[in-house]
């Protein structure tokens, strides 16, 4: 009897020893200020729960060599969020504490060496109406670092009439989540307010707005003007379609992708007006159509494709092919939205966005661990890791075309339906 009390008493002091092990984790780290090679000190350090809606469980202020320790509340994913001069950067933190240094940049409203790499239409025409999805990917070369960030940080223009819909950015190597568009003087002319950092290798930063035209007469106009100096303008739409360059507009044809159209512009000069007309009717190819090519009937290549005609050689270089997977997956918007709602900060939280792509001042809501909200963050996460998985396997050619298909419509219906709910 004797010997089970103090067994128990062992298991008891082990179970203490073992809390008390949990609750000293902590995650120490510095802060380094990568324009001027020096410490940041003084800057904010925030632990954030991703699963408890971005809420704030610690929080410091690096000392005069940069450095902080915050202690881990719990075995949960925590991220650091470090403020410097008004900009966010995040850092994951290692699964039961360790060191966790971050990178950090100067800010100011404009920097040498912010240009965009590509700019992409992807144009669909059904129903008396163009559907847009518009893509930049931005290019911070700057030399020294610094990040690009003010309420204007990157400021487009689209056509007149557009009809705005769905709006994400992307930093360098982050989620897509949401951003804020806003009017900027004239019709047509917006900003984003989200900060541009500098490249990590060759990872950008993504801008994207999706929105509509009238197309009653069959036709349209287009007048399209770059805020910066962009190295690729392309256009992609169905084959049905047909484009006409304007005055100075001068499109090459490229195979991007054998059931697409795609046309590049290269060398386009800041502020110049690239005037081209659309016409025709289309939507852009299914799974099920891309997996069957361009073949004539009874499967017979055509002229021009591999297998008939001229092909073009191997191993051509495709000034796209670096975006395929913007280009070709089909749910960036969708997983912009699934982002907006997983990444808002709480409504009472400190300074800063949720996930430092929010615009600041963006209303958002609060969610309490264990509650429904809580729960639909859960869901809609692990949604988004499996929308992103089936792109991955399409985009391999692991996973057959109507597979593909019918698994995505599925995670599609239930991810719409959880983000009604909530």
């Amino acid at each position: 009897m004797k010997m089970r009390r103090n067994f128990a008493g062992i298991i008891a002091l082990s179970f203490l020893f073992a809390g008390a092990l949990a609750q000293a984790a902590t995650v120490t780290g510095t802060v380094t200020d990568k324009t001027t090679g020096k410490p940041a000190a003084g800057d904010t350090v925030v632990l954030v729960e991703p699963m408890s809606g971005m809420s704030e469980v610690g929080h410091v202020t690096t000392d005069a060599q940069g450095h902080y320790t915050l202690n881990l509340p719990g075995s949960n994913p925590y991220l650091i969020r470090v403020t410097h001069q008004g900009a966010e950067y995040f850092a994951d933190v290692p699964r039961g504490g360790g060191s966790d240094d971050v990178a950090v940049y100067d800010v100011a409203a404009k920097v040498q060496g912010v240009s965009i790499d590509t700019d992409i239409l992807e144009i669909e025409a059904q129903n008396g109406q163009l559907s847009v999805d518009e893509r930049f990917f931005v290019h911070n070369t700057s030399s020294p670092a610094m990040t690009q960030s003010s309420a204007k940080s990157f400021e487009v223009i689209l056509p007149a009439d557009a009809v705005l819909g769905d709006v994400a950015a992307q930093r360098p190597g982050g989620l897509p989540t949401n951003a804020k568009l806003v009017p900027d003087g004239a019709k047509g002319h917006y900003a984003f307010n989200v900060p541009i950092q500098p490249d990590q290798g060759d990872k950008d930063t993504l801008f994207q707005v999706s929105y509509t035209l009238p197309y009653t007469s069959g036709k349209y106009d287009f007048h399209e003007q770059v805020t910066m100096a962009a190295d690729n303008f392309a256009v992609l739409m169905p084959k049905s379609m047909s484009l006409a360059g304007g005055s100075g507009a001068s499109f090459q044809s490229i195979q991007a992708d054998p059931g697409v159209q795609t046309l590049l512009m290269k060398h386009v000069e800041a502020g110049k007006v690239i005037n081209f007309s659309i016409s025709g009717t289309g939507a852009m190819p299914r799974e099920e159509q891309n997996a069957q090519g361009d073949n004539g009937p009874g499967g017979a290549p055509q002229a021009g494709q591999p297998g008939g005609g001229i092909a073009p050689p191997i191993n051509t270089p495709d000034p796209l092919s670096k975006y395929k997977w913007w280009i070709l997956g089909g749910l960036a918007l969708l997983l912009a939205a699934v982002a907006a709602f997983l990444l808002r900060k709480p409504a009472d939280a400190g300074t800063g966005a949720a996930f430092g792509f929010a615009a600041a001042g963006t209303p958002a809501t609060y969610t309490t661990p264990g509650t429904p909200a809580a729960k639909n963050v859960a869901l809609l996460n692990v949604l988004k890791e499996e929308l992103f998985a089936l792109e991955s396997e399409r985009i391999a050619g692991t996973l057959p075309p109507g597979e593909y298909a019918e698994q995505k419509a599925a995670l599609e219906t239930v991810l719409k339906r959880a983000l009604k709910k909530s």
